[in-house]
């Protein structure tokens, strides 16, 4: 399936794309489908010849482009849910940690059964590091993914969680926000058109008043919105989320709502009268990142704050024409929740252990396979083991970082294999989309989002 060199990858290619200039003509889309994609995804994610590996990429993103598959930012669509033109359903961010192309896949089925709208694909900071999964990959990816289903239309990229580590900003600020600036450029070269901005780490409730306490976390809020600004492509507008309270942290409130975005229109205006800010904020409700283990390796029933969730949305939306307010750490809630998000107005739902769990625990998974992971996770992450924790737990808690070094023996587990987990995946799909009134929504895409193609140079390789 990897192409060896490049004189194989454009054998294979050969009657079905060509190079025309500095893009790619489909001549064969069914083949493309059933047969080349799966050349293409599997070279551009596994091949250790970097050129190769380059060449596979471009290749990928231009047919996804000459197909209509673009990367597209939300904006315009929370925009119209800011002025209250859009409202009633909740948008699904969907981080994929494991078997990526098979996950996407799924997603797209799901999406094109149910004409469901803006749908999200993201990657946090720490995900990207321990699923060994950089922007460009997963663009690649997702686009390859759309290209086998047979989805056409713009997708949706996001960097979750662009996060500042507090500690490591501490020790020393101005590498640590260079950190961050380099993966915002590096995803905005790989085609993510929404960032999820992440200083809230920064806040300091020991400081007297509550702008206080937020100003760390709104001054550099506005000092990478500004550089996205000046990196963002022409013609596209990227979605920039912001953050009030760490997921984990106490509940957010309508002062601390109303500090951090006072702060950060003031320290947006010194950069320019017309530069535009955030689309939407990420509050604090009661839920964790990835659900609270009990000893037995289940997940305890965390009570969201939905008042909470309904009044910071409605002030959002009011006071500063934001789409509303962003819920995280949603995947792992009783299913009886989700329908309670677009009923308060939420704007955005971030959702992943949750899938996480459904590949781990599928019965399809192989034994000997999520054996070999576990005993790697006790003996690479052994420090990691807190002294209360049960083993059960402490899996839990680590089995996120083993689709990073077992990412090939995913990847090639036996089609039947696939199929079953990539069902499982589909059915929760299709449940939490019916659940956010997402389902029937494909003409919100149509109406409000017109796709600016972004060229991209062609690789050395392929001149």
């Amino acid at each position: 399936m990897i192409c060896r060199d490049k004189d194989e990858l454009q054998q294979k290619c050969a009657k079905i794309i060509e190079i025309d200039g500095n893009d790619v003509r489909v001549l064969d889309e069914d083949r493309l489908e059933k047969e080349l994609i799966d050349d293409l995804i599997y070279t551009a994610v596994f091949s250790s010849d970097k050129a190769v590996q380059e060449a596979a990429r471009w290749l990928i993103r231009r047919a996804g482009a000459a197909l209509g598959i673009i990367s597209a930012s939300i904006q315009s669509i929370y925009e119209a849910m800011g002025r209250k033109e859009l409202k009633g359903f909740t948008v699904p961010a969907i981080n994929i940690r494991g078997i990526t192309y098979e996950a996407a896949q799924a997603v797209f089925r799901a999406v094109i059964k149910g004409k469901v709208g803006p749908i999200i694909f993201e990657i946090a900071r720490s995900e990207i590091d321990y699923t060994k999964q950089r922007p460009v990959e997963y663009t690649c990816a997702v686009t390859a993914a759309a290209i086998k289903t047979g989805y056409r239309g713009p997708i949706f990229l996001q960097g979750d969680h662009f996060q500042i580590n507090a500690k490591k900003f501490a020790a020393d600020a101005a590498k640590e926000t260079q950190t961050v600036k380099n993966l915002i450029w590096e995803a905005i070269e790989a085609g993510f058109y929404n960032i999820d901005i992440d200083t809230s780490t920064l806040v300091d409730l020991s400081q007297a008043t509550v702008k206080e306490q937020q100003k760390t976390n709104y001054s550099l809020a506005a000092e990478l919105t500004t550089m996205i600004r000046d990196l963002e492509p022409e013609g596209i507008t990227i979605s920039v989320g912001g953050e009030i309270g760490e997921v984990g942290g106490k509940n957010s409130t309508v002062e601390e709502l109303q500090a951090f975005m006072e702060g950060y229109l003031e320290e947006l205006k010194k950069q320019g009268e017309a530069l535009k800010g955030i689309s939407k904020i990420s509050v604090q409700t009661g839920t964790t990142h990835g659900g609270v283990p009990l000893a037995d390796g289940t997940v305890a029933k965390v009570k969201i704050d939905f008042d909470v969730l309904e009044k910071l949305s409605a002030l959002a939306r009011t006071k500063y024409g934001l789409s509303g307010a962003v819920q995280h750490g949603a995947s792992t809630l009783p299913d009886e929740a989700f329908d309670r998000f677009p009923a308060v107005g939420t704007a955005e739902i971030h959702l992943a252990t949750g899938f996480q769990n459904i590949i781990y625990d599928s019965s399809a998974f192989p034994k000997d396979l999520k054996a070999k992971i576990y005993e790697h996770m006790k003996t690479e992450f052994k420090s990691e083991w807190k002294e209360k924790d049960t083993e059960e737990q402490f899996i839990y808690k680590t089995r996120k970082k083993g689709f990073g070094p077992f990412k090939w023996d995913m990847w090639e587990l036996p089609p039947d294999i696939l199929d079953k987990i990539s069902a499982e995946l589909e059915k929760q799909f299709s449940f939490l989309f019916d659940k956010l009134k997402m389902t029937n929504t494909q003409q919100v895409i149509e109406k409000y989002i017109k796709p600016v193609d972004v060229q991209l140079e062609l690789p050395a390789s392929l001149k």
